[in-house]
């Protein structure tokens, strides 16, 4: 081979090597991608609130004074369990007091009139049966024996006003302990003292129509709880009675409890802002499994609509626009699907066709560059997901 040859092999072959090369690093570089492998599972179609839910109790009263008065006793503290019929409040009442023990009184007094007018009516009867004997045997005139007569009907009738006066005074008796009552509160269930407004000595008001004055006593029962939510609107004609739900707690993370809806409201609340919802109610199934709760505890309740135990499924966060998903195809390239779905939540959608068990999905389709075609590599999974 002549000198110019070689040289030419010499330059054709450093060529063809540039051109190698360029061609290797300017090839696409792989993506690093997320994967989830197809499984089968349970799935299930569910709803939840649109805003966080409370715990609330089935007992729950706020209690005010039937009359405003000074407060004279406050015989409980906020925190203090108590019994059903317990004293909690007593305004000052001497006033009223004072007229009971004057109707306790004219009651005692009428009932001694009652005893003399009765035994004077019983006297009177007796002589004019006497003198109606004495007129049949001729001793006396007739008009003496109506005299008698006229006597005894009076004496009777005395008698009978003197009974009436003693169920007047009697029932002014009953007036004034009623008044009384109108001062005091007591518990109309056993419970545990939230809040008190007003201290001893200071003026409690009861609340007047239209007024929001804050109530004297806050009275929850936190023996029987539930939990209250808002749904949308649009899903409360899926929701009824008896429904499976779950119940999570903010107090108690990565935690949720079975229960089943116990009422519906029937009615939609529109909230100023905020979409228009209807009120559920959830207790749980069972009530001590949460431990020990407490009144206004956020919570949030899942409701299940339906569910499908053994189907294969897929992550939710994998599904495309059109029903696809990106498949980690076995030549290193990413692989469009179509796929048909059935139930559906947050969490997983069920698989009709499409997919089998085994195959791998993308779900991390919000990173750059990871589209149909492109080549990647499997992101080892972060410990703890």
């Amino acid at each position: 081979m002549s000198p110019l040859a070689r040289r030419s092999l010499i330059a054709l072959s450093a060529i063809a090597a540039i051109a190698a090369a360029i061609a290797w690093f300017g090839r696409p570089q792989p993506i690093a991608v997320l994967v989830k492998e197809i499984d089968r599972g349970k799935v299930e179609a569910s709803i939840a609130n649109t805003r966080a839910g409370s715990v609330e109790a089935c007992q729950r009263t706020k209690l005010s004074t039937i009359m405003g008065g000074r407060i004279e006793i406050l015989a409980v503290k906020e925190g203090d369990r108590v019994k059903k019929g317990q004293l909690l409040i007593k305004l000052w009442n001497d006033d009223q007091q004072a007229q009971r023990v004057l109707a306790e009184t004219q009651v005692a007094t009428a009932r001694q009139r009652v005893a003399e007018a009765c035994f004077q009516a019983d006297n009177a009867e007796r002589e004019a049966t006497r003198q109606t004997s004495l007129r049949e045997r001729g001793f006396v005139s007739t008009s003496k024996e109506e005299s008698a007569r006229t006597e005894a009907q009076a004496r009777r009738a005395s008698c009978d006003a003197a009974k009436a006066d003693v169920i007047q005074f009697q029932a002014k008796v009953n007036a004034t302990r009623v008044e009384q009552g109108r001062t005091v509160l007591y518990a109309p269930f056993d419970g545990t003292i939230a809040k008190i407004v007003g201290e001893v000595g200071e003026y409690s008001t009861p609340s007047p129509p239209g007024v929001p004055t804050p109530p004297a006593i806050d009275l929850i029962d936190d023996s029987c709880l539930y939990v209250k939510a808002p749904m949308d609107e649009v899903d409360a004609p899926k929701i009824v009675a008896g429904q499976a739900v779950r119940i999570s707690l903010d107090a108690l993370p990565k935690k949720s409890f079975p229960g089943k809806v116990k009422r519906v409201a029937p009615y939609i609340t529109a909230v100023e802002k905020q979409a228009r919802t209807v009120d559920i109610e959830a207790t749980f199934d069972d009530p001590s499994a949460p431990g020990k709760l407490l009144v206004g505890y956020s919570a949030d309740v899942e409701v299940v609509l339906d569910a499908r135990p053994d189907v294969v499924r897929v992550p939710t966060s994998a599904l495309l626009e059109g029903g696809r998903v990106l498949i980690a195809g076995n030549q290193g390239k990413l692989e469009d699907r179509a796929i048909k779905t059935g139930l559906a939540n947050w969490e997983y959608t069920e698989v009709i066709s499409g997919l089998t068990a085994g195959e791998r999905v993308v779900t991390s389709l919000e990173r750059v560059g990871v589209k149909t075609g492109v080549p990647y590599v499997v992101e080892a999974t972060p410990a703890g997901k």
